[in-house]
């Protein structure tokens, strides 16, 4: 009898465990239910959320363009290569990082010297020098961007160029920071160039809609050791250089170069191929910094001539897009004979760049422009009739920090230049 009774106890207990857990797992179906409804409804509100994302980021960028247009300012965008394998396998520290929070997330970028051993022993009059710095751009990109992150952000200044917009964007840096793979890229990894071009005439096709045809030629030359050379076209005549001259007419839009052949261009198919060879015959060489070294500066050209036949309206538009060579430090890149030429000839060139800056910033009523050929060239985007935009680009490395504090100084005294409003070229 006591064994029965124990048992019907043990079963009134199960009975109640199993109430207990059928009652919880209604409760947990109605959660369920629940959150399947509540998924389903977020379902439905996230392609919306993703387009409101999307319009806000490009309402972003079209005020941003609008606030740097009203200020009239040389536009620098700064972006910071990752470590290289050889500086991973150095184990070196990282000099620069990108402000991630507060006001300057995505614009400020801060140094820190002191990881620079070179840089800890350095004073001025006894006194150490400053180990830790903040810069501050329209935009920075860190070691982690990739190249569509960099193009978002200057698509809408491309594009500019079938506005009628005179448009131009330089790649500047040290040796090895990054120049030519941000401008131009490789296969599967497209830089600013090629996607630039793609852009344009996507865009072409689509205004075409709207009664707009247009007729788009490019050029490329390198400026090397001072001397123009033309990528694309065939042997100058006997005795002839290719020469610079101001001029408001012509492909060049603003300038133009002598004995310079350019290419009509249906499609970005035909830019592509003109590119693979322009870039085959461009002068590259190897250094301790570098083993392709770009030992010249690189300008690719796009004359863009519009037409609506609905409106009659006319524009002229230009894009100029240069991979300048980098600044370097003999003593680090161990060049001598032709290469030491070619650096020579290379910091010369962007000194006088930093001479015309200079002169701009403090409103010189003379400018020297013709110091040099490629400030020759830019003379048109520097003085206030186009668009102009400066890539910074700069090594992370605690060893090239040295060489990543001057390019940022000089990257923010072209940020603060103010070169005026940039014209509109439609009739």
């Amino acid at each position: 009898a006591e064994t029965v009774a124990a048992l019907r106890d043990q079963l009134t207990v199960m009975k109640e465990q199993r109430g207990a857990a059928e009652a919880q797992c209604d409760s947990l179906c109605e959660q369920n239910r629940a959150l399947k409804a509540k998924i389903a409804e977020m379902e439905v509100l996230l392609p919306a959320m993703e387009d409101k994302l999307r319009d806000s980021e490009a309402s972003r960028r079209k005020l941003h363009n609008a606030v740097l247009e009203l200020k009239g300012n040389v536009r620098v965008f700064c972006r910071v290569r990752p470590l290289s394998k050889s500086e991973l396998e150095n184990e070196e520290a990282l000099a620069l990082a990108p402000v991630s929070s507060g006001d300057l997330s995505g614009r400020g970028l801060e140094l820190d010297n002191s990881v620079n051993p070179q840089c800890i022993k350095s004073s001025i009059n006894g006194k150490p020098l400053e180990q830790k710095h903040l810069f501050t751009f329209d935009r920075t990109f860190g070691p982690a961007s990739t190249q569509e992150d960099v193009f978002e952000e200057v698509s809408m200044l491309v594009q500019s160029a079938l506005d009628g917009y005179r448009v131009c964007i330089f790649a500047y840096g040290q040796t090895g920071s990054g120049k030519t793979h941000t401008m131009i890229g490789n296969e599967g990894d497209e830089g600013i160039i090629p996607k630039s071009v793609r852009q344009i005439f996507e865009t072409a096709k689509k205004d075409s809609e709207r009664g707009w045809t247009f007729a788009m030629k490019a050029a490329m030359l390198e400026i090397y050791n001072e001397e123009l050379r033309d990528l694309l076209g065939t042997l100058l005549p006997e005795g002839k250089k290719h020469t610079i001259s101001s001029c408001d007419t012509g492909e060049a839009a603003g300038v133009d170069v002598s004995y310079l052949e350019w290419f009509n261009v249906a499609s970005s198919d035909d830019v592509d191929r003109l590119l693979t060879k322009a870039t085959k015959m461009r002068s590259v060489g190897c250094t301790s910094m570098n083993e392709q070294s770009s030992r010249s500066h690189m300008v690719f050209m796009l004359a863009v001539e519009g037409t609506n036949a609905s409106t009659g309206q006319k524009l002229s538009g230009a894009l100029n897009l240069i991979d300048l060579a980098g600044s370097e430090r003999v003593d680090r890149s161990e060049v001598t004979g032709s290469r030491l030429k070619e650096t020579t000839s290379i910091n010369k060139s962007l000194s006088a760049l930093g001479d015309v800056i200079s002169a701009l910033g403090n409103k010189d009523g003379h400018v020297p422009y013709r110091n040099s050929k490629l400030t020759f060239l830019l003379q048109n985007s520097l003085s206030g009739s186009g668009k102009c935009l400066m890539l910074c680009n700069v090594g992370p490395s605690g060893s090239a920090a040295p060489e990543s504090l001057c390019t940022l100084r000089f990257a923010s005294k072209v940020n603060a230049t103010n070169i005026g409003t940039a014209k509109k070229h439609i009739q």
